[in-house]
C-alpha cells in the first residue's frame, strides 16, 4: 500500500517515466505485485483444495463465488484465473485500505468529541436492542450514526485526490483557460472543506446533516468524497456497507477510552494509498454493561 502513495514522475510526466526506473520505483513495484500474485494464486488454491477434500463450510465467501463463475457456461462472458485474481486484486486494495482508514478517522473524531460519541452509542444501542447483531436494515433507521460517517467522509475522505481525467474540448473555468487533452485531477480533500460552502469547515459537526439531503455518491459535488461521474469509486456501496456494519459493531459492544491517559489524539495526516492518522490510533475498549 506505501507504493501507491509514492509520487511518480511518469504517472504526472510519461516521458520522464525512466526517472522511476533510476529511483527504484518500478523495480519494487514489480516485486511487490509478483508478491500480490502468488498470494492471490495461494488463496485460490486454498480454496480449489478444500473443495476438493470436502472441508468447505455451507457458507461461500467472495472466492467461492468467483472460482463459480469459472466454470459458469451460462455467464455469457469468459471469466478465467486472470479475471478473478484482478477481482479480488481490485477489492483487497481498493476495499481494504479506504475501509480502514476511515474507521480509524470515525472512532478518531468520536474519541475527540465524547458527546457525539455517546450520542451515537445510544442510538446505535437502542436501535439494535437485544437482537446482538447489526443487519444493514439496522443502520438505514440510525440517523445520527449516518450523519457521523458522512461528517467522517467530509472531514477526511479516504482518497485526496480523484483518478485522472482527460478534458474533451477546451474550456474556460473560473478564468482559467483548459486546454484540449488536458489531465484534470479534482482535489477532493479541498471541495469537501470549502468554506463558501460549508460552516466551520474544519470542525467535526455531525448535526450538518440532520434532515439535509446532501448525499456523497456523486450527485452533488460539494460533497464529493468517492469522486463522480464514470470515474467515481465502483465499490463505493461495498465500501459504504463494511463500514456501516463495523463501526456500528464497535459502539454497540464496546465503551471507549483514550489510551494512556491521553486528553486528545493528534489528528495529523499521513498519506498512501488512502490518507491515514500519523500516528496510529490506539483506543481502550471496555465490554458495554446492558
Amino acid at each position: 500500500m506505501e507504493h501507491f502513495g509514492v509520487f511518480s514522475v511518469g504517472d504526472m510526466f510519461p516521458y520522464l517515466g525512466w526517472i522511476d526506473e533510476l529511483t527504484g520505483l518500478k523495480r519494487r513495484m514489480r516485486k511487490t505485485s509478483s508478491e500480490m500474485h502468488r498470494f492471490l494464486d495461494e488463496v485460490v488454491e486454498e480454496h480449489l483444495t478444500s473443495k476438493k477434500e470436502g472441508s468447505q463450510s455451507d457458507k461461500k465467501d467472495l472466492v467461492d463465488v468467483l472460482l463459480e463463475f469459472e466454470k459458469d457456461p451460462t455467464l455469457g462472458v469468459e471469466f478465467t484465473r486472470e479475471n478473478l485474481r484482478a477481482v479480488i486484486l481490485d477489492i483487497f486494495v481498493a476495499g481494504t485500505d479506504t475501509t480502514y482508514s476511515t474507521l480509524e478517522w470515525a472512532m478518531a473524531e468520536l474519541a475527540n468529541h465524547p458527546v457525539a460519541m455517546k450520542k451515537v452509542q445510544e442510538e446505535v444501542q437502542k436501535v439494535i436492542g437485544n437482537t446482538t447483531k447489526v443487519n444493514e436494515s439496522d443502520t438505514s433507521k440510525m440517523d445520527y450514526f449516518n450523519c457521523v460517517i458522512k461528517e467522517t467522509l467530509r472531514m477526511h475522505p479516504a482518497v485526496v485526490l480523484s483518478l485522472p481525467r482527460v478534458s474533451t474540448s477546451s474550456s474556460v473555468i473560473e478564468g482559467y483557460q483548459i486546454p484540449d487533452k488536458t489531465r484534470v485531477i479534482v482535489n477532493l480533500w479541498a471541495i469537501c472543506r470549502d468554506p463558501e460552502v460549508w460552516d466551520k469547515p474544519n470542525e467535526f459537526i455531525p448535526e450538518r446533516f440532520m434532515n439535509n439531503p446532501i448525499d456523497f455518491r456523486g450527485k452533488d459535488f460539494e460533497f464529493i468524497p468517492f469522486g463522480a461521474g464514470r470515474r467515481g469509486c465502483p465499490g463505493l456501496t461495498f465500501g459504504l456497507v463494511s463500514v456501516e456494519a463495523i463501526l456500528a459493531n464497535l459502539l454497540y459492544w464496546f465503551d471507549w477510552e483514550l489510551n494512556g491517559g491521553a486528553t486528545k489524539i493528534d489528528m495529523t495526516e499521513a498519506f498512501g494509498l488512502a490518507v491515514y492518522l500519523e500516528q496510529p490510533l490506539r483506543l481502550v475498549p471496555k465490554a458495554h454493561l446492558f
